[in-house]
């Protein structure tokens, strides 16, 4: 076997161990993607000057720079205004509330990454639930999808369009327009829109969210601190021998020894003098328990325990958002209980309610706590902003609000000016991202943190793929082959199996990863049919930016997947419909916009 074809079997065998990477999860597709690139130098399949090319590709500064406009909106409350602006109109129905935030949602998401859009209006869309007494599942998968379906309607909307018309200008392509895609965009934004009005109220389920599965727990208890008094009977028996965890409507969430947890779930920790024993009851102080004719505890007496301090609590529930520092920790190294005197009681991932011990589980982007504390403390959790809260809207932040208008400003002149072509996207983004932050709408710190890195670092990898693919010839031989299978069916049918085929695999892949591994095979196949790669290129723009069939297949998916307590066959039933029209709509209207030949 010669080099060159050795070069090729190794690609199309990494493209394989990193899809299975992405599907299986095994690690995070950024690191999966990383992996790939620097196996490809370490064999040599990929020169340094080869990845150096990589990293002068436009498209991830362009997705940084947007996604600090993106924050400056965001922290200029542009975007909360919005909706809770909507949120506040006296509403009909629930039919009447929904389509209109959708509406309003596919606009905004237009022109604003889509990600933030979702998880800032998560809560709004569930308290407008409530107050119209449906189900927060009627109206978050709505949410979602119209974020993506707004996502399509421009060049600027979804990290995916820029990534794609990146890939394409390397290809020798000339670089799309901001509104290029937008007539179809549109058009497909209304028959999407048009089809979840009638598909939404009968498909959509009606879900319990975390804290409805815990229904033997009460909305509203009582946290009691109680001391291991220096001459108690206590001293040196386990919690069990001193009757604490056998009493009903009592429940031991903590034992502090010296500011160390002493976690009652992990164990039975013997007690010693000083120690202070965290009590949740229906009561309000453990003497009242105490002296109740119904009420036990063996061990028991004045000289046993003493009480230091009781509060009332509540429990709300909280949501991992896509730049917290939670990700990766685990709930034990949250030190929520020592912080902000809070109690994890259990964690929603993935349609499973996870109760009791999950302390050395290590959190996710969209996980769901259950939380339990007293007002203050979850306030005070809620202001870092490391969680969204999901059971209240919460009171406005401090926001830069006298800014608005420049974060407002400097957007509609970025795309004013990407209109008339005054510049290239990647640097009216770069000069916007650096205005917004030199006029105050948005601290320095809070623009790096508002940058998704993971996402940069997963799409630098897969465009080391990518050029990997080009270098070793791995590209033209998937082309030639594909070419030779498909190409009696048409130019036509060809684009239509294009999008199918992206769309099928965005439903297990990054869209990102989608849209990097498969325009330049988009391309090459029009270049073997004598066509013109550009209505190619704007069906993978489209098929790698617009997945409904899974909570995997988006990032705004994966958010409110937990957040409305959703099943995963929930997304199957009514995203795969929206995907084939879709895909129906955009093989028939493609060709219409942008000639084959």
């Amino acid at each position: 076997m010669s080099w060159e074809t050795l070069q090729i079997v190794l690609v199309l065998a990494l493209i394989m161990v990193v899809f299975f990477g992405f599907v299986r999860e095994l690690m995070s597709p950024d690191v999966v993607a990383m992996l790939a690139m620097a196996a490809l130098l370490a064999a040599g399949v990929l020169q340094v000057d080869d990845m150096l090319k990589v990293f002068s590709n436009p498209a991830p500064i362009t997705v940084a720079s947007l996604l600090v406009i993106t924050a400056a909106l965001e922290h200029t409350g542009v975007i909360e205004r919005l909706g809770r602006a909507a949120a506040r109109v006296n509403w009909h129905s629930p039919w009447t509330a929904l389509m209109a935030m959708v509406c309003v949602v596919a606009a905004i998401s237009a022109f604003i990454n889509n990600t933030p859009i979702v998880v800032i209006l998560t809560p709004v869309m569930i308290a407008l639930a409530h107050s119209l007494k449906v189900a927060p599942s009627r109206f978050l998968i709505p949410l979602s999808y119209a974020a993506i379906i707004g996502g399509t309607c421009t060049l600027i909307g979804t990290s995916t369009n820029i990534i794609a018309d990146g890939v394409a200008q390397h290809h020798g392509l000339a670089g799309f327009g901001m509104f290029e895609i937008t007539p179809l965009g549109v058009i497909m934004a209304v028959i999407s829109i048009a089809y979840l009005s009638i598909a939404a109220p009968l498909l959509l389920p009606d879900r319990q969210t975390i804290a409805d599965t815990l229904i033997d727990l009460p909305q509203k208890k009582y946290l009691t601190e109680v001391l291991v008094a220096p001459d108690s009977p206590l001293i040196g028996r386990t919690l069990n021998e001193a009757g604490l965890t056998r009493t009903d409507g009592l429940r031991v969430v903590d034992l502090l020894r010296d500011d160390v947890s002493f976690n009652p779930e992990h164990g039975q920790p013997v007690l010693s003098a000083g120690d202070r024993v965290v009590i949740r009851s229906s009561a309000g102080d453990v003497l009242g328990l105490r002296d109740s004719s119904g009420f036990t505890f063996p061990a028991l007496t004045q000289a046993a325990l003493s009480p230091i301090a009781n509060r009332s609590v509540v429990m709300m529930e909280g949501i991992i958002g896509p730049s917290s520092r939670f990700v990766g920790q685990r709930v034990s190294e949250l030190n929520l209980r020592r912080l902000y005197g809070t109690y994890v009681l259990a964690l929603h991932r993935q349609n499973e309610a996870l109760h009791g011990n999950f302390d050395q589980l290590r959190l996710e982007f969209g996980d769901t706590l259950l939380l339990e504390g007293p007002p203050e403390g979850l306030k005070r959790l809620f202001e870092t902003h490391q969680l969204i809260n999901l059971s209240e809207v919460s009171a406005e932040r401090p926001l830069r609000r006298d800014k608005a208008p420049i974060a407002i400003a400097v957007l509609a002149a970025i795309m004013a000016c990407a209109a008339f072509e005054f510049m290239p996207i990647a640097g009216l983004a770069l000069i916007g991202a650096s205005l917004v932050i030199a006029l105050g709408c948005i601290e320095a710190n809070e623009a790096y943190r508002a940058i998704d890195w993971r996402m940069l670092m997963l799409i630098f990898g897969m465009l080391g793929l990518g050029r990997a693919m080009e270098t070793s010839g791995a590209a033209l031989f998937v082309v030639n082959t594909v070419v030779a299978w498909v190409s009696h069916f048409g130019p036509a049918v060809v684009l239509s199996l294009i999008y199918a085929f992206t769309s099928v695999m965005n439903a297990f892949m990054s869209n990102n990863a989608a849209a990097i591994l498969f325009t330049p095979i988009a391309i090459g196949l029009a270049q073997q049919m004598g066509c013109d790669p550009r209505p190619f290129v704007i069906a993978i723009m489209f098929a790698s930016s617009a997945d409904f069939s899974t909570p995997i297949g988006y990032q705004t998916n994966t958010f409110v997947y937990t957040a409305g307590g959703y099943r995963f066959m929930d997304f199957v039933k009514i995203g795969v419909p929206l995907n084939i029209i879709n895909w129906l709509v955009a093989s028939l209207l493609i060709p219409w916009f942008w000639p084959l030949n």
